[in-house]
């Protein structure tokens, strides 16, 4: 691919990003996307593959940008239990919700072997290992990778409750506890 291509594609993958906060696509065609952003259903074909291939690139888009976000949040709070319930009041918030449901649609057509969607599967969780702990080293704490795997996986059930349909008091009071847990188990102050 040349750089003018992968500008392009870059281009188009931030208009459908913007497109879809706006309303979700998760069941949307690819021409109502293209009809939507202003281009064509062939030219996200060719950059995408298929529909999959770019409903898991959006997926990817957003998951990097949370991870980001953490880095953001982790400097900018007192704790890491403070960083951990910003980065909450982040996912559970109304403009993220269509890339949450995005999110487990595309998980669910890539452990079903789907092609296109597939990929996702490479990068589910270890970034969020990655940064977690590079985060984690540079406020001074240290965490196992154990304790970050489980940060993920208790945040990504949560959300699947939420999306549920559970009382998002509830869920966010299950939130507090887990946040709870890790605070206690940290160090009262940054080496």
């Amino acid at each position: 691919m040349t750089e003018g291509e992968s500008a392009a594609k870059a281009a188009l993958l931030e208009k459908v990003v913007g497109f879809a906060a706006q309303g979700g696509i998760a069941g949307k065609s690819l021409r109502e996307i293209a009809a939507g952003i202003g281009s064509s259903h062939r030219m996200l074909l060719y950059h995408f593959g298929s529909r999959e291939g770019l409903m898991a690139a959006v997926v990817a888009f957003m998951e990097a940008r949370q991870r980001e976000t953490m880095a953001a949040l982790a400097t900018q709070s007192a704790s890491p239990g403070e960083a951990m319930r910003a980065q909450w009041q982040e996912l559970t918030s109304p403009r993220i919700r269509p890339f949450i449901r995005l999110f487990f649609e595309i998980f669910g057509l890539a452990v079903q072997g789907t092609a296109g969607a597939t990929a996702m599967l490479d990068e589910l969780t270890d970034p969020w290992l990655r940064e977690g702990a590079a985060v984690a080293a540079r406020e001074g704490y240290e965490l196992d990778i154990a304790t970050i795997r489980l940060g993920v996986a208790v945040t990504r059930g949560l959300l699947i409750d939420l999306l549920a349909g559970a009382d998002p008091e509830e869920v966010s009071a299950a939130h507090a506890r887990f946040v709870d847990m890790i605070e206690s188990a940290l160090p009262t102050s940054r080496p």
